[in-house]
């Protein structure tokens, strides 16, 4: 691509030769003669002088450099997007494979691919254009909306509700039990019944072996747009509002409340009842 069509494509200001052909992208210490990068940290500015890219995404008033820019109002973004012309994630053509498992209750939408040893319990009902990989699981009463995609291993348990565009990374778990146990009167711990669903909004995107427990009444709720990263985990009875960023081994505990647009870091932890 030539760097002239990929700034028409981002509504960037090219600064440089838009003749110069673009072959694809990398980190700003890596990109080659060919590839374009990125500044979106000021710490990484003076590598902008010294990179062999062939073009650098910044804002719009960066200092002037000697290799070609594309000056836009949000680089990062615009380095995403431009990922996604240069690279294409595996595609899932429409079937059932011969080893899933369906039971003949599940109502499944047009254009699904259901994988190698998908097993889709009583009562499942999902939206157009579902991909489970897999050994992807769906326990009895779930109902997820368009474009549900699970990866191998995912598994969302009974009755739980996941809206339209939902991604499900390796290993993620929806509606575990919660932990939730009482003492009785010889001092012996007792499981509480989780009666409760997970309820996903739309677009949320759950990373790699996170949890989302169900609750013991009422629903565990994660809003529109959220984000959950790997190895997270949400108590039962929790909501979490929308557009929410919960970093790698960020733990919630039962009944957390977190609002719109919160980031937690890495290992961040929040008490019972916040």
């Amino acid at each position: 691509m030539k760097l002239g069509e990929l700034a028409k494509k981002l509504g960037a200001e090219l600064c440089g030769d838009a003749e110069l052909e673009v072959t694809g992208v990398k980190g700003i210490e890596e990109a080659g003669p060919t590839e374009i990068t990125f500044v979106a940290n000021p710490k990484y500015g003076g590598l902008a002088r010294t990179t062999k890219a062939a073009a650098v995404l910044v804002e719009p008033e960066f200092p002037e450099i000697d290799t070609a820019t594309l000056r836009i109002k949000n680089p990062y973004h615009a380095f995403s997007r431009t990922l996604g012309f240069f690279y294409q994630p595996p595609t899932y053509a429409p079937g059932i494979h011969p080893t899933a498992v369906i039971a003949p209750s599940a109502v499944i939408g047009e254009g699904a691919h259901i994988g190698a040893y998908v097993v889709i319990g009583p009562r499942v009902k999902l939206g157009n254009h579902a991909t489970l990989l897999p050994h992807v699981v769906l326990y009895q009463g779930v109902e997820a909306g368009s474009c549900f995609f699970a990866h191998a291993h995912a598994v969302v348990r009974e009755n739980c509700v996941l809206g339209d565009h939902v991604t499900l990374e390796n290993g993620v778990i929806i509606g575990a039990d919660g932990f939730g146990f009482a003492k009785n009167e010889q001092g012996h711990w007792e499981k509480i019944p989780q009666s409760g669903p997970v309820r996903l909004g739309n677009r949320v995107d759950v990373q790699a072996n996170a949890t989302i427990d169900r609750a013991t009444v009422g629903a565990t709720e994660v809003g529109e747009g959220t984000k959950v990263d790997n190895l997270v985990q949400i108590g039962h009875g929790s909501r979490v509002g929308e557009n929410t960023l919960l970093c790698a081994q960020t733990g919630l505990a039962g009944s957390s409340v977190v609002g719109n647009n919160v980031i937690l870091a890495g290992q961040a932890g929040v008490a019972g009842h916040c």
